[in-house]
């Protein structure tokens, strides 16, 4: 599997260097909505067994893209 197969499953630590943000601001994410989409591998909920797919990441942050403020705008209030 190559680094930019969009099904290539990261683990949260890996997910949060891929978005620039910080790993405790995604599992904030997690924990209150509006985050990218994620699965849950392994036994039961744990966190150790989250995991992402690389295409959903990309595609989250492309959904939070903007040309302008006021477009950004519109977007969070949508």
């Amino acid at each position: 599997m190559s680094t930019s197969d969009p099904d290539q499953f990261l683990n949260t630590d890996q997910a949060a260097t891929l978005l620039s943000l910080s790993a405790s601001y995604l599992r904030k994410l997690r924990l209150t909505g509006g985050g990218p989409s994620f699965s849950t591998l392994g036994s039961g909920s744990r966190a150790d067994g989250v995991r992402y797919r690389r295409g959903a990441l990309l595609a989250w942050a492309e959904s939070r893209s903007a040309s302008s403020t006021s477009e950004r705008d519109a977007k969070v209030a949508a």
